[in-house]
């Protein structure tokens, strides 16, 4: 019996999706549920399983395509053994050779393939054919073996990034003259983050203020609570919970920072959804937690621990990654010292955490060394007046400062 794959039903904000990539080729035996394919919106990477045990006997689109909700990918035959796959799209179109020239079609494919290849006078090292288009012109290029790599992207896979950082660690051994170049096409989430940049960069007249806060007491409260927090939630205390829990509380009591402009009206949010940053291999995506405001600081870590599974192995839906109605980014887990974070629109405001470093700081009279943390507040200061930005920011440093307020609602 045959059984249909279609494009699983997308929402009205997202209208198509790229293929990715195919994990099966026509004529491959599947299993309910195995990945056959990506599909990539603007937001978020898909993966399409099959939904019954059998053979995928045909492919209706190709790598690089364009799909829309429910439209028809595959068809698979229900129990049938493995056989020979059908042709492929792109070769299905393709016309026969005419009789006496079997001899002539093969050379010119040989030429084709020639032509495609990167130009490069080292032969492919063995194993490069299985990498993706980027990847492998860095692999010919730089004669580096895939196997030699440890990968960083989806399931262990090698990607472009991690053979340029192999390279750049034993450049002795690279012949030198080579300057090779290449050119990709922006993948459909990278092109939306570029929109995303550009429309918060020409619609909101953005502002950024910042503030210091001394994390001393907070890592204590860690460190004298931790084993305790463990036992009882099964997960670690981090400093992201003591961050999201002081926004949530900083959003209840200035609210025009938790609004957002639809037109020439303001609209309230009596609820803290907030968003938080997560940087993938594909770039950065802002999953929700949504009610911060009547979370504890387990159900926070837990969500905000789902969410990064999630993101590290790609299974971030669609419905993970709406609405939001403020972010909190952390560049200090890179090292940033300090940025001025971009306003995620339709939202009004974005909390950047940095690096904490100990500082000399003056208190009680006294220089002493503590752990200090640079936050900023960028915000949209059509509706956003610089008063309110800094005393959301003072609000957020008293809580931090006295985490005991946290727990009591002050």
């Amino acid at each position: 019996m045959a059984t249909e794959v279609k494009v699983p039903v997308l929402p009205e904000s997202v209208s198509d999706a790229t293929i990715a990539a195919w994990h099966k080729k026509a004529g491959d035996a599947v299993k309910r549920d195995e990945n056959l394919m990506d599909l990539e919106t603007d937001k978020v990477v898909l993966e399409v399983p099959s939904p019954v045990d059998g053979v995928l006997k045909e492919i209706k689109f190709k790598e690089g395509d364009t799909v829309t909700s429910q439209q028809l990918l595959a068809i698979i035959e229900e129990g049938a053994a493995s056989a020979a796959p059908a042709p492929a799209p792109a070769a299905a179109e393709e016309k026969k050779p005419a009789a006496g020239a079997q001899e002539v079609q093969p050379k010119a494919e040989a030429a084709k393939a020639d032509a495609a290849a990167p130009s490069s006078t080292k032969p492919a090292p063995a194993g490069a054919d299985a990498l993706p288009p980027g990847a492998r012109f860095t692999a010919i290029t730089q004669g580096i073996d895939p196997a030699a790599v440890e990968g960083t992207g989806r399931r262990g896979a090698v990607t472009k990034e991690d053979l340029v950082n192999y390279a750049s660690g034993k450049t002795a051994g690279v012949s030198g003259g080579a300057r090779p170049e290449e050119r990709v096409p922006m993948t459909r989430i990278r092109t939306r983050i570029a929109e995303r940049l550009m429309q918060s960069k020409n619609s909101i007249a953005m502002l950024t203020s910042f503030n210091e806060v001394n994390l001393g007491k907070v890592m204590e409260m860690r460190k004298e609570l931790q084993d305790d927090f463990v036992k009882a939630n099964g997960i670690k205390l981090g400093f992201m919970s003591f961050f999201a829990k002081a926004a949530a509380n900083a959003l209840q009591r200035h609210p025009i920072v938790n609004a957002s402009v639809d037109g020439n009206d303001i609209i309230y949010h009596g609820y803290a959804d907030i968003s938080i940053a997560v940087s993938t291999e594909k770039g950065l995506v802002t999953p929700v937690l949504r009610n911060v405001e009547r979370m504890g600081f387990g159900d926070i870590e837990k969500g905000i621990a789902d969410y990064a599974k999630k993101a590290r192995d790609g299974k971030l839906g669609l419905e993970d990654l709406q609405g939001g109605t403020f972010t909190i980014t952390n560049g200090g887990t890179f090292g940033s010292l300090m940025s001025t974070p971009i306003v995620n629109p339709p939202q009004s405001a974005i909390l950047g955490m940095h690096a904490i470093k100990d500082r000399a700081i003056v208190e009680n009279g006294q220089v002493i060394a503590a752990p200090m943390m640079y936050i900023a507040l960028s915000y949209d200061h059509r509706i956003i007046d610089g008063k309110d930005a800094v005393l959301f920011l003072v609000d957020i440093k008293n809580q931090l400062e006295n985490p005991h307020r946290m727990l009591l609602g002050m």
